[in-house]
C-alpha cells in the first residue's frame, strides 16, 4: 500500500496588507507619527515595479484589500499607477490620506468602484487640530475635503487619536457625526516612530497585527503592521510575501503579538465593542489600519491582553 505524502501545510496569509509607499508628508506630526513622516523625507527603495510585483503576488496568495499610506501617499509619483494595478488585480483599495491637499484627477480615482478613502482629524477647532499637524491651514483644509468627499459619496473613514492635553477629541468626533461621517474611530497614541520614549513593544499593537494584517515599509522590509514596524521579518524584494508569510521568522513574530482580549466588553467597564471578527473579544482601535478584519469598537477604544484600558499608552497614528 502506497501512502501518498501529505501536502505541505499552506502558510495563513493576512487579508488585509499596509503598503506604506512613502514617508514625505505636507505635516509634521512631531508628538505622534509612527512613521516619523515629513516634507523632506523620500520615497525608499521600493521602486514602482516593486510595489506592482508585491501587490500582483498579494492578490495570488489572498490578500483581499489592499492599503495606500505614508507618510502621504497621494504624494508618491506612481501613486494612481499602483491604485489602478491594485484594482485591475481585483482587490479592494484603501487610501489614507491626510487630506490637505486633493488634485482633481484624485477625486475622479477615489470615486472608482472598490476605492475607499480614510483621513485623520484631531480637533474641531483650527488651533486645535493645527497644533497636531504642526501645519497651519491644515484643519479648514482636511475639514473641507471631508466634506467634499462625502459630497461626492466616497466611502470615508475617519480616526481620531488622542494626542494632546485639551485636543478636544469628544467635540471633534460630534463635529463628524454633524457632518455626516458614519465610521469614526478613537485612538491612543502607541510608542511608535515619534510618540517612543523608549524600546517599543509588541504588547501595545492590536491582537489582528500578523494575523490579519501585514505592512511593507518602504524599503520592502515585512512587519506585523505599519505601528509593528519595529518587528521586520524580512525583506519582500529577498523573500516575496509567500516566503516570508511561510518563513520561522514570521511564526515567531506573531507568537509576540498578544491576541484580542478573550472576554466580552461591557460598558460600563470598557465602553468598547467587540471585534466581527471576534463577536467575544476586544482590542484597540487597530488605527490608522481601518481594515474590515480589524474593526473594533468605534468609541474609546481598549488594549490589547494584559494591559489595563485606563492605563493602556498612548498610541500613534497617520499624520
Amino acid at each position: 500500500m502506497t501512502i501518498a505524502p501529505e501536502a505541505p501545510a499552506k502558510p495563513a496569509v493576512p487579508t488585509f496588507l499596509e503598503l506604506e509607499i512613502t514617508q514625505r508628508c505636507q505635516l509634521t506630526c512631531g508628538a505622534h507619527c509612527y512613521a516619523e513622516a515629513g516634507p523632506s523625507k523620500g520615497h525608499g527603495s521600493m521602486a514602482a515595479d516593486d510595489w506592482k510585483r508585491v501587490i500582483s503576488e498579494a492578490a495570488v496568495i489572498g490578500v483581499k484589500k489592499v492599503q495606500l499610506i505614508g507618510g502621504e501617499p497621494t504624494l508618491h509619483p506612481d501613486f494612481t499607477e499602483l491604485v489602478e494595478h491594485a484594482l485591475t488585480l481585483d482587490l479592494d483599495v484603501q487610501i489614507y490620506s491626510n487630506l490637505y491637499k486633493v488634485r482633481l484627477a484624485h477625486w475622479d480615482l477615489f470615486t472608482r468602484p472598490g476605492v475607499s478613502l480614510a483621513t485623520s482629524y484631531y480637533a474641531d477647532t483650527d488651533d486645535g487640530h493645527d497644533a497636531v499637524t504642526g501645519r497651519e491651514g491644515s484643519h479648514a483644509a482636511t475639514r473641507a475635503n471631508i466634506i467634499e468627499a462625502l459630497r461626492r459619496g466616497i466611502r470615508l473613514q475617519v480616526g481620531i487619536v488622542d494626542v494632546l492635553d485639551g485636543q478636544r477629541v469628544e467635540e471633534a468626533r460630534a463635529e463628524l457625526d454633524a457632518l455626516g461621517v458614519t465610521d469614526v474611530h478613537i485612538d491612543r497614541v502607541r510608542a511608535v516612530g515619534n510618540a517612543a520614549v523608549s524600546i517599543p513593544s509588541a504588547s501595545s499593537l492590536c491582537g489582528n497585527c500578523a494575523q490579519n494584517v501585514a505592512a511593507i515599509m518602504p524599503d520592502g522590509s515585512v512587519t506585523p503592521c505599519v505601528l509593528g514596524r519595529f518587528l521586520p521579518a524580512g525583506s519582500v524584494k529577498e523573500e516575496g510575501l509567500t516566503g516570508i508569510f511561510g518563513g520561522e521568522k514570521w511564526a515567531r513574530i506573531k507568537q509576540l503579538i498578544p491576541p484580542l482580549r478573550e472576554r466580552s466588553c461591557t460598558p460600563n467597564e470598557d465602553s468598547c465593542g467587540p471585534s466581527p471578527l471576534a463577536p467575544t473579544a476586544c482590542g484597540p482601535d487597530c488605527q490608522p489600519a481601518h481594515s474590515d478584519s480589524c474593526d473594533p469598537a468605534k468609541g474609546t477604544p481598549c488594549g490589547p491582553m494584559g494591559i489595563a484600558p485606563a492605563t493602556t499608552a498612548r498610541m500613534p497614528k497617520s499624520s
